[in-house]
């Protein structure tokens, strides 16, 4: 089967991929197309997983794909500390399906159907 182009070349759809994976650590939900909120849902699954493991060597996978920016300004936590101490905990009991997307609509410009994923 493989994965979606989504109309960019490798490295761009790399970067956007993993803006849109850190933005959905930081923010819990996003709003984006149809198309890419599927390719978000298995890179994020998978992040989350490594997030569960919770070793040294899963950490470090993580952090070669996500943004470790500052996910919360009052107490400077950053992404990769949030998904590994905040995020990968609430789903120990879970075997997968960590993110639910939901319909929008179209968007006015294009017409491009419009979702919301975020965290179950």
């Amino acid at each position: 089967m493989g994965y979606a182009k989504l109309g960019r070349t490798s490295a761009i759809r790399k970067a956007m991929l993993r803006d849109l994976v850190s933005d959905l650590f930081i923010n819990e939900r996003i709003e984006t197309t149809e198309a890419r909120a599927k390719e978000v849902r298995r890179i994020a699954e998978k992040m989350i997983t490594l997030g569960k493991r919770g070793d040294l060597h899963a950490r470090r996978q993580a952090a070669s794909y996500i943004r470790n920016e500052v996910s919360n300004e009052e107490t400077g936590e950053r992404t990769l500390a949030k998904l590994f101490d905040d995020i990968a905990p609430r789903y120990e009991e879970r075997q997968g399906g960590y993110t639910r997307i939901l319909k929008v609509g179209p968007r006015r410009g294009d017409g491009a159907p419009m979702v919301i994923i975020e965290l179950v």
